[in-house]
């Protein structure tokens, strides 16, 4: 058994789309707006792991508080400096033990999304 998909309900479908291609570097994999009462897309890595799915529901969409969705990069530094250089706003980064450093952003629906490396 696994994980197969985290859903988020968004006000902002199209937004969200594009920062996770952008930032968290997933592709849409199931592409179903305009086929039904709600417009629902999947986004995940080229490995094919678990899926973010987006459910634009402006009378549902999620305020962001209580929930992190954590990806794993190579180099946490190297990714916060990139993201900061693009403008994002990040939180520190911190290396709560050696050889763990991660930092957060938030999603254009307010969930945490924490990048993390371990060496």
């Amino acid at each position: 058994m696994r994980i197969g998909h985290v859903t988020i309900n968004s006000g902002k479908l199209e937004e969200s789309i594009k920062f996770y291609q952008d930032i968290a570097g997933l592709e849409i994999i199931r592409d179903m707006r305009g086929k039904g009462p709600l417009n629902i897309v999947f986004l995940a890595d080229e490995k094919g792991g678990t899926c973010i799915e987006l459910i634009g529901n402006e009378d549902e969409a999620y305020s962001g508080e209580g929930i992190s969705i954590g990806f794993e990069v190579e180099d946490a530094e190297g990714y916060h400096e990139a993201l900061w250089n693009k403008g994002m706003e990040t939180t520190p980064l911190v290396e709560p033990i050696p050889g763990t450093a991660f930092f957060f952003v938030k999603d254009p629906n307010g969930v945490n999304i924490q990048f993390i490396s371990q060496k």
